[in-house]
């Protein structure tokens, strides 16, 4: 692909080439029409010359006019219709050419003509269209010729010009190309072409979403680190437990515990994932409507076994209007099973969690109303904190 100051250097040059062409042929049509306008006088001009002063063969430089220089013929009939006067031996014109202008075709080309009678005489004079196109090339010539010479200078100063208009895409790509990976601070927009500025801007808004994902890659590993360090500790205890078990007994205990831990690092495991997939740059996924009933009914029956383990009572409490939302079925999935799981867990055995969802005068909702001990005022800035326990 070609590089922007190639195409620019192209376009600019036949752009210029393209108008020159364009005023060269303006120039050719306006000298051909003044040619024919001055010609066709000189034509009548000498005419009425003839006319007016009696002609023996002779040359026409009698009457102050160059006839090799200009390329006249004339040519005068008499009125038995017999040829008296002839220029150019070599470039004879039809006797039947009209009164007036004409434009004829001889064996020598084009011709202009104008004829006159005077007292029974065809007077015919002529030239030669050949000599008005060159007359008219001629000038177009002299409007293209400096273009042309001009053209090599002109290509030179437009890729030097060129050159200093994309010094700032320049320093853009030294400024990106020169970064290490982990180098992510915003380009700077001061002092940059209005029509660079938007390259910059979208280049810093992609910078600011790679940092935001490569802190979230750190704090995801630092907290999953320190998520899983206790329970592989506590792991690894209760294999040394098993293995120093001196009976059956203890030993049935021991993989008991080791199970328990086993299933409860599943767990923790399980949501790392879930929370990797949630964090941004994890996978777009198409909005939909959502029943939040449905939604509802389905988390509760994935909390029952846990609820009942703990003797919880979870339920669901009906609503007048149902609530719709469009969203992510799994990301809401997700929230909503987060706020159960907790409910129940921080629920006291014998106690309630109720789930409702709906529409009412404050928009669409989905509400999680235990009777736990809730959670104290000081601590409930670290509600969204990922990982954050009393």
């Amino acid at each position: 692909m070609k590089s922007i100051r190639q195409q620019l250097l192209m376009a600019l040059l036949s752009t210029i080439m393209l108008t020159t062409l364009l005023g060269a042929l303006a120039t050719y049509r306006t000298a051909r029409d003044e040619a024919q306008a001055m010609f066709d006088y000189q034509l009548r001009q000498l005419a009425l010359t003839l006319r007016d002063h009696a002609l023996q063969n002779g040359p026409l430089r009698e009457f102050g006019i160059d006839e090799d220089a200009q390329h006249f013929s004339v040519q005068i009939w008499g009125p038995d219709g017999t040829r008296i006067y002839l220029s150019h031996p070599r470039q004879e014109l039809p006797h039947q050419a009209p009164i007036g202008f004409a434009t004829i075709d001889t064996g020598h080309g084009q011709w202009r003509v104008f004829g006159m009678q005077q007292a029974g005489q065809m007077i015919q004079v002529a030239q030669p269209m050949q000599v008005r196109d060159q007359l008219a090339l001629a000038a177009a010539w002299r409007t293209v010729a400096p273009f042309l010479l001009m053209l090599p200078l002109l290509g030179v100063l437009i890729w030097i010009v060129v050159g200093r208009g994309l010094r700032p895409l320049d320093a853009i790509a030294r400024a990106v190309s020169t970064r290490t990976p982990v180098a992510l601070d915003p380009l700077p927009e001061s002092r940059v072409p209005s029509e660079v500025l938007p390259l910059v801007r979208a280049l810093n808004e992609l910078l600011d979403r790679l940092r935001r994902a490569l802190v979230a890659q750190r704090e995801f590993i630092a907290d999953a680190a320190h998520e899983l360090r206790t329970p592989l500790a506590a792991l690894t205890l209760q294999v040394q437990l098993a293995e120093r078990a001196s009976d059956a007994r203890s030993r049935a205990e021991a993989f008991a515990e080791l199970k328990g831990g086993l299933q409860r690092t599943t767990h923790s495991v399980q949501q790392l994932l879930t929370l990797a997939r949630q964090e941004p740059g994890g996978g777009e996924r198409p909005l939909v409507p959502v029943q939040l009933a449905e939604l509802a009914a389905q988390v509760i029956a994935e909390h029952l076994p846990l609820a009942d383990a703990r003797r919880v009572d979870l339920g669901v409490t009906p609503t007048a209007r149902e609530g719709v939302v469009t969203g992510d079925p799994e990301a809401l999935r997700i929230l909503v099973g987060n706020l159960v799981s907790n409910a129940v867990c921080y629920t006291p055995p014998g106690g309630k969690v109720d789930v409702s969802s709906g529409e009412d005068e404050r928009g669409t909702f989905i509400e999680v109303c235990d009777s736990g001990p809730g959670i104290p005022s000081e601590e409930r800035e670290h509600v969204f904190d990922r990982f954050y326990r009393r």
